[in-house]
């Protein structure tokens, strides 16, 4: 099976997939979502897999969001269309939800946005030590397409969300984000050596555990509160507030990097 903008390994009883597109901060396309679905798919196929380990291209990103290059063509999305699109958006991130084997996100750089609830729905998260996150579609009056942070951080996620501010791995860590830290240059080895440490479990109790483990948080609601997000968000993602209006204004006249820089220097005053 070949891919356009994601990468296959195996390593002893680990797959690793690398969202590979780097000069895109790893933007996560429908070509991209749709690959790793089916890579996903090939790895829970292969029985000599127990983990799966999940990272980003090039050391800028494991992920800067969804492809707002591709959510910006054509018409404005109808309330609909938004539904329609976060829908698709929900199926990519809980597939590593539903995937039957336990998968560890290897996060260097960037984990923004879509990135980052991709990553909030991986079993277990790591970091190096200069990650940055953040829940930023809000400052773009976008709604969250897998409001997992609830689940993941409790109350915590009202500031991450409300603000929309970007936080280091420090704060990811003592939040509860991420399990561990490490440096830069061992990130990659030690997520794999954790996971090569994981796959000496049984595989049959590696499932079971991770199986249990979601209904735990499903039973509980999980799946209600995902669907209800992407309600929400299709409506806010239809509105035209005038911080929406402002920042469309700007990115068809002088481009999208002017208009993200605009919204950027808003916030500085109050960092």
């Amino acid at each position: 099976m070949t891919f356009e903008t994601i990468r296959i390994e195996r390593d002893e009883r680990v797959g690793i997939i690398t969202l590979d597109q780097p000069k895109r901060m790893n933007a996560i396309s429908l070509t991209m979502a749709d690959e790793f679905k089916r890579a996903l798919g090939e790895l829970e196929a292969d029985e000599t897999i127990r983990v799966i380990v999940v990272k980003g291209e090039g050391g800028r990103a494991f992920s800067s969001g969804y492809d707002i290059a591709e959510e910006a063509e054509g018409e404005r999305y109808t309330a609909a269309t938004w539904s329609e699109r976060l829908n698709h958006d929900l199926d990519f991130t809980l597939s590593v939800w539903e995937c039957r084997k336990p998968t560890l996100a290897a996060i260097e750089g960037y984990c923004l946005a879509g990135g980052m609830e991709f990553a909030g729905m991986c079993d277990i998260r790591y970091c190096s030590e200069e990650a940055k996150f953040g829940v930023v579609d809000t400052r773009f009056s976008s709604g969250v397409a897998t409001l997992i942070l609830p689940w993941i951080v409790g109350s915590q996620c009202r500031e991450l969300i409300y603000t929309s501010d970007i936080f280091d791995a420090e704060r990811a860590e003592r939040v509860g984000f991420v399990t561990r830290v490490f440096p830069k240059e061992t990130l990659a080895a030690e997520v794999v050596r954790i996971a090569k440490r994981m796959s000496m479990v049984a595989g049959e109790c590696l499932r079971l555990n991770k199986k249990a483990i979601n209904q735990s948080f499903e039973i509980m609601g999980l799946m209600g509160a995902l669907k209800a997000g992407v309600d929400a968000a299709a409506l806010l993602n239809s509105m035209e507030t005038p911080e929406y209006l402002d920042f469309d204004r700007i990115k068809r006249e002088q481009g999208m990097k002017a208009a993200l820089k605009w919204r950027a220097e808003q916030f500085k005053p109050y960092e």
